[in-house]
């Protein structure tokens, strides 16, 4: 039984690793970093996070992703055990100190007796690696693309992404700020003010929008220029032109929120999420840029209680690339035109790190089951996992596809009549039931 060969060592290629291991199969884990690195990359670390350090919501009742967590976590993964190692306070979502996060990754894959990690870039995958797993990511090196290119005969689409700044805690002014997290909301190891709010009024969020409107911006190269964002990740000041309000009904919505220092609600607000488990460390939620470094210093310092702030890290852009994934996939995550090679995370076309490393969660099980000789078999569309594979491969309209978030939307109809709550409650548990009897046979296989 030959090993597998798993080309990038971020969360889907860690996670794949990880799995591929569990079932007794030997690894060969590639990662050209810190050989090479990438324009967003800035250390060599496996499941290095480069743009939020939240894994979004962990509610698995009532929130798509929050049920992800849960089957991930219930099919022994190794990103969500290293998330809940290294979590920070974020009222009802799973946020993580992103050093401790990717140091608790590759202490694990490095310790696994069944795993090699070789420090090397890939530009073509070897003609005897018949097993091989492409968790390039978004950032894929241009050679590898262009041999991805040759074999599928069809360019990738792509899309930029962006990252948000990141703010030294004592650097912020508490006598204009307050903490506190929407409605008080209390999630799973979480408290009621986990954010810090920087509150506007609407003489200052009108002028923010109208700096953010006139800043000077990252120009873009002439083959980039066509390139559409991703819906999920767009920059602030592609959403202030979208109209005056849009901001206030997006990332600076001030809903749930009550400034203590006036006791009214405030007319915008400005959130920041602790970043690290020192809490010395908190990025603006949703503040995505591409102005360039010098107009985010000038613009964002206008923000009340951020007119001293230090910005250890300022927002960025880059592109990703992603395979039009129902065309050219099969239900196994194997290239069409080259069933040695399968693909998983963001390059499959699902968007978030969940989404990213549960890709990579089933590619490791299924190429573990073709090293063992045995036939894969899926998890069931009633699931988070099987929803997402089921969209990537065979339900997504080839010809619109874009990147997509777990969400509800992508599972099948339940039969009964449940609304709203009790609707989101039905699809949990009637997954989380789908999810353990499946486990379940995969384990009696073995």
């Amino acid at each position: 039984m030959g090993p597998v060969h798993i080309i990038g060592g971020g969360l889907a290629g860690s996670e794949a690793a990880w799995q591929a291991a569990g079932l007794g199969v030997n690894v060969a884990l590639h990662e050209m970093r810190p050989v090479r690195l990438t324009d967003a990359h800035r250390t060599g670390r496996l499941a290095e996070l480069v743009c939020s350090n939240s894994l979004r919501s962990d509610d698995w009742e009532n929130n798509a992703v929050g049920l992800l967590h849960e089957e991930m976590r219930r099919s022994g993964s190794l990103i969500m055990a290293a998330a809940d190692a290294s979590k920070v306070p974020a009222g009802g979502a799973l946020a993580v100190d992103r050093e401790s996060f990717s140091e608790t990754v590759g202490a694990r894959i490095v310790a696994h007796p069944r795993i090699v990690v070789v420090r090397e870039e890939i530009a073509v995958p070897l003609p005897g690696w018949t097993n091989t797993i492409i968790a390039t990511g978004p950032l894929t090196s241009a050679a590898l693309a262009e041999t991805i290119r040759g074999i599928t005969g069809v360019e990738s689409l792509a899309f930029f992404d962006a990252i948000a700044p990141i703010v030294e805690r004592d650097s912020i002014d508490m006598d204009k700020a307050w903490m506190q997290s929407r409605y008080d909301k209390q999630g799973p190891g979480g408290g009621t003010a986990d954010y810090i709010n920087c509150p506007m009024n609407c003489e200052e969020y009108r002028g923010f929008v109208a700096a953010l409107l006139a800043g000077e911006k990252t120009e873009f190269h002439e083959w980039e220029r066509s390139t559409p964002y991703f819906e999920g990740c767009l920059p602030i000041e592609v959403m202030a032109s979208r109209g005056a309000d849009t901001l206030r009904f997006g990332p600076m919505k001030p809903v749930g929120l009550r400034n203590p220092l006036t006791g009214a609600r405030p007319y915008a607000v400005v959130q920041l999420r602790q970043d690290n488990s020192l809490g010395t460390l908190w990025n603006m939620v949703g503040f995505q840029t591409k102005l360039k470094h010098g107009e985010q210093l000038r613009i964002f310092r206008t923000i009340p209680g951020l007119a001293n702030a230090r910005f250890p890290r300022l927002g960025g852009i880059h592109r990703n690339t992603f395979l039009n994934a129902p065309r050219l996939l099969d239900c196994e995550l194997r290239l069409k035109a080259n069933p040695c090679w399968r693909f998983a995370g963001q390059i499959t076309g699902v968007e978030g790190y969940v989404e990213s490393a549960a890709i990579g969660l089933l590619a490791g099980r299924f190429a573990a089951a073709e090293a063992r000789g045995e036939t894969a078999v899926a998890p069931p569309q009633v699931t988070a996992l099987g929803a997402l594979l089921a969209h990537i491969t065979a339900n997504a309209d080839a010809k619109m596809f874009q990147p997509m978030n777990v969400n509800y939307g992508l599972f099948p109809a339940l039969s009964g009549p449940e609304r709203g709550r009790d609707k989101k409650k039905a699809l949990a548990h009637r997954a989380l039931s789908a999810l353990d009897a499946w486990l379940g046979d995969r384990a009696a296989a073995e």
